[in-house]
């Protein structure tokens, strides 16, 4: 195998918070920050629960998935369901990420979802950044709330690198992020917590000699073009038209011409002509695909790991 590559100009961190804790606010914040809508540009509130986007466009995808740019960076943000009961969907969105930001009420503290979701981006090594939210409450105690977090890594198991996360206060409502909830002053909206991302989350690494291989972590439907494989880009690159391979169960080898290549922009998903590695993609032109398989070179068909669901 050759040294490993990054691709320093992407970013994909998933968003782990426990119900009503402020996540779909936050990402709100942080799309309209990115200057992905246009100055006058109706943007309605809750984006990531807005199901009438995906109706309007024939798309259904489960999982809510978006992206943001920052100063040339492109961050790919994957939500995280919180319950146990949709641990396979957890741990599909977490195979996706190198990194996750950890985002806690200032007042109920660490909750049960929270521990579940925590403990399964702890296993897979993800670089956390701690987002204590909501310090505007009266009722917030941002640094009890800390001990908490602290208290939940050790009795995790976390190593003590893992321990060493660094930590931001937030009030998502009025879109800003601070490193110190007693002092306001200077603050530009979210730019701490896009700083925080750029230089703590890691960027995706391939292997700059391997073709084409993408590991399929979720499945959509389009009433124009089928069924949609959505996962990430390990090794290579993909562009529409492309004559690849599915590698499915038991080896099981299934030609395929992609029809459409899609990638995040905000909440939308827009057709790219050529998708890097690291990326997320949403690819068109395979009906017969199952979470787990591999997509990849039509002459190198080397599978990836296989999720288990």
């Amino acid at each position: 195998m050759s040294d490993l590559k990054l691709n320093p100009n992407l970013r994909n961190i998933a968003i782990i918070a426990h119900v009503d804790h402020g996540k779909t606010t936050l990402v709100d914040f942080m799309i309209r920050q990115s200057g992905l809508f246009r100055e006058q540009e109706h943007v309605p509130d809750r984006i990531m629960d807005s199901m009438d986007l995906e109706r309007e466009r024939g798309i259904t995808i489960a999982a809510k998935n978006c992206s943001v740019s920052y100063e040339g960076l492109k961050i790919n943000i994957l939500d995280t369901p919180g319950h146990a009961d949709f641990g396979g969907e957890v741990e599909r969105a977490l195979m996706m990420v190198d990194g996750a930001i950890l985002l806690v009420d200032a007042s109920e503290g660490p909750l049960p979802q929270t521990r579940f979701v925590l403990k399964k981006a702890l296993e897979q090594n993800l670089k956390i950044i701690v987002c204590i939210n909501k310090i505007d409450r009266t009722d917030a105690r941002p640094q009890a709330v800390l001990n908490e977090i602290y208290d939940l890594f050790i009795d995790l198991d976390a190593r003590d690198d893992q321990i060493e996360f660094p930590v931001l206060y937030t009030i998502g409502r009025d879109g800003i992020a601070l490193t110190d909830p007693n002092n306001r002053e200077g603050v530009q909206g979210l730019k701490i917590l896009f700083e925080a991302i750029k230089e703590h989350i890691p960027p995706p690494s391939y292997d700059p000699e391997k073709p084409f291989q993408m590991l399929v972590a979720n499945l959509g439907y389009s009433d124009y073009v089928g069924r949609l494989a959505i996962g990430r880009v390990f090794n290579g690159q993909v562009k529409t038209r492309d004559s690849l391979v599915c590698i499915g169960p038991n080896n099981k080898k299934t030609p395929l011409k992609v029809v459409k290549v899609q990638v995040y922009k905000g909440v939308r998903l827009e057709e790219s002509e050529l998708v890097e590695p690291g990326d997320i993609a949403i690819v068109a032109g395979v009906e017969d695909v199952h979470i787990g398989d591999t997509i990849c070179n039509a002459l190198y068909p080397e599978p990836l790991s296989r999720i288990h669901v």
